[in-house]
């Protein structure tokens, strides 16, 4: 008995030391992504069998404010890679310096616009959207400003804090400019609750405090695969739908360069790719081999896809914040 006890007691040890042993790679990203029923774990598991790594996915709030915790941290960051940024973010994150080339040759990218950024590498993709439950509101809005002369109630997010939040005042800024101020006086009324990220706001909306939740076109799909309820829909706008794309970007201060490439080169290969449209509920940047999972094709698809370059986003965001701050503050 005291040599089996003996046994397993250094077996342990080995297994920790060579633990110990394996280069870390660590991913900042959101925390939807992290959770156990988003694809990180997924994804970890997927990319140690190729690495000879540990690979460490830490949340981090939601998109937006990863690059906040980026600005604070600086060089001095632990992250090697920041995964969960977005082309309205781009432009901003560039201009920290904090981020390298990522040098992948990958430009067949599955998404209905140009793509030749040196430094962020797309992952998925989707379009904005506000669902509702069909059992609870039978009359969706045809457009935005339907949605915002209606005495529908909305969740939303916070723009400083989440990448859909933003997403939503680009979207408007792209479809009204001039007059998105005026569109965002009738919304206003309409807004039950901010939230600082994406998964707060959805659980609001499913727990019924709220009509609408900004959400994606896809979302509906979750529900619909996971759960086997047809209720959920997005509502399609006349005015178009914001595209969203989620980008990854490696980090100048790592100190696991190769391993940092490594994982970009996973990131758009078929066993990443084919992950994304069940566990993180969003289109893959490079469709993957067994093409989307029946059900997708039940989606929302916009007649017009409305998106702002990465230089435009970041010429608009002040102004759009601003008009929406002023319309919610009245």
């Amino acid at each position: 008995m005291k040599n089996q006890i003996l046994a397993a007691t250094l077996m342990t040890l080995a297994t920790s030391a060579m633990a110990e042993d394996l280069p870390v790679l660590r991913v900042l990203t959101y925390d939807s992504f992290v959770s156990d029923w988003g694809p990180g774990p997924l994804i970890e598991a997927a990319f140690e069998e190729t690495c000879d790594c540990d690979l460490q996915l830490v949340g981090s709030g939601d998109g937006a404010a990863l690059l906040a915790r980026l600005r604070l941290e600086g060089a001095r960051t632990d992250a090697d890679i920041v995964l969960g940024l977005d082309t309205n973010l781009t432009a901003a994150a560039a201009a920290t310096g904090l981020f390298a080339p990522h040098g992948q040759t990958t430009t067949n990218f599955d998404f209905p616009a140009a793509w030749d950024d040196p430094l962020f590498l797309p992952f998925d993709w989707g379009y904005f959207a506000f669902v509702y439950d069909t059992t609870k509101l039978a009359d969706a809005p045809a457009s935005l400003q339907a949605l915002a002369s209606s005495e529908i109630s909305i969740v939303i997010q916070d723009p400083r804090t989440s990448t859909p939040g933003l997403g939503l005042l680009l979207w408007i800024e792209a479809a009204y400019g001039d007059q998105a101020e005026e569109l965002w006086q009738g919304l206003s009324d309409n807004v039950v609750t901010v939230t600082k990220g994406w998964s707060e706001a959805y659980g609001l909306f499913l727990d019924g405090e709220a009509d609408m939740v900004l959400s994606y076109t896809t979302s509906p799909a979750y529900h619909l695969i996971a759960e086997e309820d047809a209720s959920k829909a997005a509502a399609a706008f006349s005015e178009g739908h914001y595209m969203q794309i989620e980008v990854a970007g490696k980090v100048a201060s790592t100190d696991q360069p190769e391993l940092a490439d490594a994982f970009l080169s996973f990131m758009v290969s078929d066993a990443f790719q084919s992950v994304i449209p069940t566990a993180n509920w969003m289109y893959p940047a490079v469709t993957p081999s067994g093409g989307l999972p029946q059900g997708f094709e039940t989606l929302v698809t916009p007649d017009n896809a409305l998106i702002f370059s990465a230089s435009e986003a970041a010429e608009a965001r002040d102004t759009a914040l601003e008009r929406w701050l002023t319309a919610l503050t009245q």
